[in-house]
């Protein structure tokens, strides 16, 4: 089964089954075209709709008609033209459905609540040693109770679902934690999808969490995202996630664009993994080393206190380890732009972008197209909101690559 679909999704898939007045159902597919392009567009009148999508303008009027009986659009402002009837622009309802999303880190956890919009009505946040399974369930089973209790009784009846965003084969990374081998072995036998969709009986959605923060890029990113982008997230290890044609891409096995296992050059000859390099482990490490205090890189990044000159050395060798990845990724896929985020502060990343394209220029790319960088706009909250996305993405959103006509 696909990593990232629902337990229920094997009881779903006559996409029209649940239309209606259930706010949380799948929507049929032209539904399903007009969300998707109010999300990406913003409030539009009928007559755009429907000259955008082909649609007929009585098939888009009844369809609007149904989701605005449904409460998932919200009419406008009449707006007059030189001629005719005024138009009457359409927007998606805030209140329209809700969306739990759970990141779990290797240094912390945290579970937000969001609106139809993707604007976080509430969050819990929870640092750690490691994560362990017990401890993670108790924490997502209280933090949905605190957050849902936020909602009216007829906005709980429209919570769409929980996603999780998590490191795949998260036992792997014991030794790497600084534990003994073995420690984290639990979470092998353990199914946490399952054991929340017991608990909570909500849809469940499951993916890694680097692909989910960049698909909080692609769904909740501030600006327009391009086609076709590289993306990269700076968390305890690096990771992130390729989107082509405005859709995520995952791979067979729910884990493609793993950037962190790229080989880079290392410092004194050879080469080295990015993970190696670009990882807030790095800055972690060298922070000890030094006889700093590390513990605030994993409270939210506002709350930063860490040594400047240790922070500008990782920013350098994170940024020549980011150039020669982003060069090796666009010889193999011809990307225009390379996109970097992570749980890092707005002022570190713009440096770290910013270094980043300075290393590009130091690197041979005859025979390539040198990519344009920019800073991801979700921030810290991009694996959290990657893991809302899922249900809203499953349940109202189409496939991009089915709604290139849209684009």
């Amino acid at each position: 089964m696909n990593r990232q679909r629902s337990l229920e999704a094997d009881d779903r898939d006559d996409l029209g089954a649940m239309r209606g007045s259930n706010q949380s159902g799948i929507r049929a597919h032209n539904e399903r075209l007009v969300l998707t392009l109010l999300r990406r567009h913003g409030p539009l009148a009928k007559a755009d709709i429907a000259r955008q999508t082909g649609l007929s303008a009585q098939t888009v009027s009844v369809i609007m008609r149904a989701l605005e009986a449904d409460g998932m659009l919200l009419r406008g402002d009449p707006v007059r033209g030189r001629v005719g009837q005024p138009s009457v622009p359409m927007r998606l309802a805030d209140d329209g459905a809700f969306f739990f999303g759970l990141k779990i880190g290797r240094r912390s956890t945290d579970l937000v609540l969001t609106n139809f919009s993707g604007r976080v009505l509430g969050r819990v946040h929870l640092t750690y040693r490691h994560p362990a399974p017990d401890a993670t369930i108790r924490f997502a089973l209280e933090g949905y109770a605190q957050l849902a209790d936020q909602l009216s009784a007829t906005e709980r009846a429209r919570i769409a679902g929980l996603g999780i965003a998590m490191p795949f084969q998260l036992w792997d990374w014991a030794r790497s934690l600084g534990l003994p081998d073995g420690a984290m072995d639990e979470w092998r036998d353990r199914d946490i999808r399952a054991e929340l969709a017991a608990a909570l009986q909500v849809p469940i959605y499951l993916q890694n969490d680097a692909t989910a923060a960049c698909g909080a890029e692609l769904v909740f990113g501030r600006d327009p995202a391009p086609a076709d982008f590289l993306y990269f997230y700076v968390g305890y290890f690096i990771g992130g996630g390729l989107v082509l044609n405005s859709s995520l891409y995952t791979g067979h096995t729910g884990n493609a664009a793993a950037l962190g296992s790229i080989p880079v050059p290392a410092e004194n000859g050879g080469s080295r993994q990015l993970i190696e390099v670009a990882s807030l482990s790095v800055l972690e490490a060298a922070l000890v080393a030094g006889g700093n205090d590390p513990g605030s890189l994993w409270d939210p990044p506002a709350a930063w206190n860490v040594d400047a000159a240790e922070l500008t050395a990782w920013i350098d060798r994170a940024a020549e380890g980011l150039a020669h990845a982003a060069v090796a990724a666009v010889a193999v896929v011809d990307l225009e732009w390379i996109l970097i985020d992570g749980w890092i502060p707005a002022t570190v990343r713009a440096r770290l972008v910013d270094a980043t394209d300075r290393a590009l220029g130091r690197i041979n790319l005859a025979g390539l197209q040198p990519p344009k960088l920019r800073e991801g706009t979700v921030g810290p909250d991009a694996r959290a909101l990657g893991a809302a996305s899922l249900p809203l993405s499953d349940r109202f959103l189409m496939d991009q690559n089915a709604a290139m006509r849209v684009a």
